[in-house]
């Protein structure tokens, strides 16, 4: 296993006959590494990342997270997020507090979920 994080294997994706949205896409991802998807509209890029999240489903192909095939696994059961390219953000919440909302629904212990908002946001260069 090594510290492979994501492993996307020979991943296809569909829709009818006509349209193919992803092509035999592979990548791997070690732990730690940052990755950016770049490309034109329309080249599959949004999709790869909906099937990596559980959103939708390969057409065929398989997707590894820490070890395990998380191919056919529904979003709730990943241990992984997305973040929308059009804000997905409770209005009502700071921050954090938006941050904090998938930690909890994982029942995380207080100390745990503040010490991983507190990272997140240090990671993404928001600390003040």
């Amino acid at each position: 296993m090594g510290l492979e994080l994501i492993n996307v294997r020979k991943v296809f994706r569909n829709y009818g006959v006509e349209t193919i949205a992803v092509d035999d896409f592979n990548i791997n991802v070690q732990k730690g590494q940052f990755l950016t998807l770049l490309g034109p509209s329309g080249c599959g890029k949004t999709t790869t990342l909906r099937m990596i999240a559980g959103f939708e489903i390969p057409s065929s192909g398989k997707i590894i997270l820490d070890g395990v095939d998380i191919t056919n696994l529904p979003p709730n059961k990943r241990n992984i997020s997305m973040v929308f390219q059009s804000y997905a953000l409770f209005p009502h919440m700071t921050v954090e507090e938006n941050i904090a909302f998938g930690l909890k629904i994982m029942k995380l212990k207080k100390e745990e979920v503040a010490r991983k908002v507190s990272d997140m946001i240090e990671i993404v260069g928001l600390k003040g």
